[in-house]
């Protein structure tokens, strides 16, 4: 990897929006200085132009600036100029976009119609086949002229009528051209989008968006970070849109979609954002809404070092190597660390981290979301705790104690720990900052030492790397936690920042272990609000793949498309399922996010037709047009088959 070379933004510490140029999308421009927009897309039936309008105007009441609506066939882009009248008879003027997979002639009508076309480059004018095609250069050029003479006649009509265009990769539905050079690769989702803007720019037309979409935030990010440079490299600089397609509902949607257009916001990547949940689009536009707002602000933070040689690949995950001490670091993942300074009175306080104690047997079990340290302060406990649970209190507390192996000692500063002569031999945590960084000895001061990491500035994601960067520059190859302080916000919010801010730094591979500190959150009680904290730390593990500790859903947000109740089916799946550690689920309302899209999936629940289920076992088809009443049955019993399947625990 050549570090010196041009990176995927303006700086890694100082905040800067990456400069694109302007687009235009109806009357709101996107791009170069214009705030980052926000969009969602219609889960109605096309064909309904009523129930379009008014789900598009609740949408935009709530925040929403552009509305994608899916046009799967000709009679469905011929309903969009009655849509786009109702709507403009109500006095909605909401740029609209055409959403196009397969279908050449429908994106060509809707062009003349709508704002902006989006089309997916691997469906574009290729039909996915999954087949493994060993191209010559001579063919592959070729595939290359088949695409220009086929895509050309729609840019045209854009350039003639003054629509937009998105080329939206997704990582599951790359050509089988594509991935017969560069695999299922973030290298080859940017191939993907650069071939068709390639064919654009022959022909001068230039009001593109770009998009690199995936399930696994990992994966998306690597993908835009390459973009972002590949762009460079050809002297191109179009708007981004950001999004972690079927990221799910609930919490889950939220912590990953957070985890992958957080860690490219940080980096003053992106022009527009949408969080695709499985739930109404109405309630995805206040989480695209609270990410965006963050970045208003961001450039009046505190200054922090440039890094001049950065050491570590953006574009590929290779986690920071470091020295394990008591199961910290090293090949270890991540530990979690739990909050009670406020005390624990009984055994049962600690079901709120994962811990449930049995009296009758007086054993623990611990569940798959159970923490690895808790941190008591200066309060004492007076029952039994698992082995496996470990405590940690400040230095003048564990220098109290009578039996020193009880627990371990935090110190409140570096330089605390070096004035302070009464240390465990086994295990010290230290707090650090950047401030501390001119004073870091050799590797050889800190023996048995974790570094506890903490930040105050508004742009801490970008201070907290520079450390960690600092550190490997100096090879002190110390644990460090990754330790965050939030107060006096919602739970919600509480939920996005932190996502943003841990998950930004562990796909980077920086980070030993998560540590969130947070008074009790004004609508749960304090152990309520643990519970909360610790469910969205392992949360944030999962997202990034680092800890598994749940099943996974891979679950489309709904269109026009889909051939069943993406929510309730969705719920009635996680209903039976979500004890499955580790295990990856995709469910998807129609054949265009069916075995492509759900790429990351073990499973595949894919509407086949009304009221029938294709099931799948990675990509591959297992049973085919189920009924619909019978096809969570048949998934289960194809999770039994191969011998993943845990049954429920009652704790």
């Amino acid at each position: 990897m050549d570090y010196n070379s041009k990176p995927y933004c303006s700086s890694l510490t100082e905040y800067h929006r990456y400069k694109t140029r302007e687009v235009c999308i109806g009357d709101i421009p996107l791009g170069a200085s214009n705030p980052i927009r926000i969009q969602s897309m219609t889960t109605t039936n096309t064909m309904d132009t009523i129930a379009t309008v008014e789900q598009t105007i609740r949408m935009v009441n709530a925040g929403c600036e552009y509305v994608r609506i899916t046009v799967p066939g000709l009679n469905d882009a011929q309903n969009l100029p009655r849509i786009k009248k109702e709507l403009r008879s109500r006095g909605c003027s909401v740029p609209i976009i055409a959403d196009i997979h397969f279908t050449p002639n429908v994106a060509e009508f809707a062009a003349r119609v709508v704002e902006k076309i989006r089309i997916n480059p691997g469906n574009y004018v290729d039909k996915k086949k999954f087949l493994q095609i060993e191209y010559t250069e001579g063919e592959y050029q070729s595939e290359l002229e088949r695409v220009a003479t086929r895509f050309l006649p729609l840019v045209k009509i854009c350039k003639e009528y003054g629509t937009a265009m998105r080329i939206g990769t997704n990582h599951g539905s790359l050509s089988d051209r594509i991935m017969s050079r560069y695999g299922d690769s973030p290298l080859g989702m940017v191939e993907s989008a650069l071939e068709f803007v390639r064919v654009c720019h022959q022909a001068g037309y230039h009001n593109i968006v770009l998009s690199m979409k995936a399930s696994n935030p990992q994966v998306m990010v690597q993908a835009y970070r390459l973009l972002v440079r590949q762009m460079e490299q050809e002297n191109m600089n179009y708007p981004l849109h950001l999004g972690v397609t079927e990221a799910g509902d609930g919490q889950d949607g939220r912590v990953k979609s957070a985890v992958g257009i957080g860690a490219l916001l940080e980096d003053g990547l992106g022009d527009t954002i949408r969080v695709s949940l499985t739930e109404e689009p109405e309630r995805e536009l206040p989480i695209a809404l609270m990410l965006a707002s963050r970045y208003s602000t961001r450039v009046a933070h505190t200054p922090i070092p440039e890094v001049i040689t950065p050491r570590f690949d953006p574009y590929n995950y290779n986690k920071r190597t470091t020295s394990e001490i008591m199961g910290i670091g090293g090949t270890n993942f991540p530990r979690v660390f739990a909050d009670f300074s406020s005390g624990i009175n009984v055994p049962e306080e600690l079901e709120t981290v994962g811990c449930f104690y049995h009296a009758e047997t007086d054993k623990w079990t611990l569940t798959n979301s159970a923490c690895d340290f808790i941190y008591l302060k200066d309060s004492d406990i007076s029952f039994g705790l698992p082995g496996s649970l470990k405590l940690v209190y400040s230095s003048d507390k564990w220098a109290s104690l009578a039996d020193k192996e009880k627990g371990f000692p935090v110190f409140a500063s570096l330089d605390e720990f070096i004035s302070v002569a009464d240390k465990s031999g086994i295990l010290n945590f230290v707090t650090l900052t950047i401030n501390d960084l001119s004073r870091l000895a050799e590797r050889t001061q800190y023996e048995n030492v974790v570094f506890v990491l903490e930040t105050s500035n508004i742009h801490g994601m970008a201070e907290e790397r520079r450390v960690m960067l600092e550190l490997t520059d100096r090879q002190i190859d110390n644990p460090v936690i990754l330790k965050r302080t939030y107060n006096n916000i919602s739970l919600e919010k509480f939920m996005i920042y932190s996502s943003t801010d841990f998950g930004a730094l562990l796909l980077d591979g920086f980070g030993d272990g998560l540590w969130m500190s947070a008074k009790p959150f004004a609508t749960l009680d304090r152990y309520e609000s643990v519970r909360a904290v610790n469910l969205i730390l392992f949360g944030i593990l999962q997202a990034t793949r680092l800890r598994i500790s749940k099943t996974e859903y891979i679950a489309c947000p709904s269109c026009g498309r889909t051939l069943f109740d993406l929510q309730q089916v969705t719920a009635k799946i996680r209903n039976r399922t979500e004890n499955l550690q580790g295990v990856k689920i995709g469910i998807m309302g129609c054949i265009v996010n069916g075995p492509g899209e759900m790429a990351d999936a073990d499973y595949g629940y894919v509407g086949s037709g009304a009221g029938k289920i294709t099931l799948y076992r990675g990509k591959k088809i297992v049973r085919r047009n189920i009924s619909s009443e019978l096809a969570v049955d048949a998934l289960i019993e194809l999770i039994k088959e191969d011998d993943r399947w845990i049954e429920p625990t009652d704790y």
